[in-house]
């Protein structure tokens, strides 16, 4: 039967692609047009777009480390190691689409845009930063937004009852 049905795993890594190609876009527009350390208000006291560069892991974590080259090829590593992992779960999942394969199209294309950077700057490029009422979130990029989605899809999906489905 999964010959006759068609195979998503195309349109899930078209989905990877132009997600991809959106971090790197806007990655190199906020690179040529703000200064490090710049901003420009979106919405006043909300949102701003910045251009700062991260060495570290997510929220900074491992930036200021005593060893960052260590911190930059272990950070290099994990993220192709779990770019592999989901890749291989999106071949496995790839003939339907799901909140799950979906959440996978999204995790891949998040790893690879940031490891692209990791690999050819040393440092990921974010620039989006948000402010709610005194919290201030640490500023993220396109492939940190596509990952979080990703993740909350899983859970979601994770949460949702299931169906039985014949095989």
């Amino acid at each position: 039967m999964s010959k006759l049905i068609p195979r998503r795993l195309p349109w899930l890594l078209l989905i990877s692609a132009l997600i991809v190609f959106a971090d790197r876009l806007t990655k190199t527009w906020v690179a040529l047009h703000i200064r490090l350390g710049g901003a420009i208000p979106i919405i006043p006291r909300i949102l701003r777009i910045t251009h700062w560069t991260n060495e570290g892991a997510a929220f900074s974590l491992f930036a200021d480390s005593a060893s960052p080259h260590l911190v930059r090829y272990a950070l290099i590593g994990f993220s192709l190691l779990a770019a592999l992992v989901v890749l291989i779960a999106m071949v496995r999942l790839g003939d339907r689409f799901t909140f799950t394969t979906v959440a996978l199209a999204l995790i891949f294309a998040g790893a690879l845009g940031n490891v692209h950077d990791r690999i050819l700057y040393g440092s990921v490029v974010d620039f989006i930063e948000v402010h709610i009422f005194s919290y201030h979130f640490p500023d993220f990029n396109v492939a940190d937004s596509s990952i979080v989605i990703g993740a909350c899809l899983l859970l979601l999906d994770s949460l949702l009852p299931k169906r039985n489905q014949a095989r």
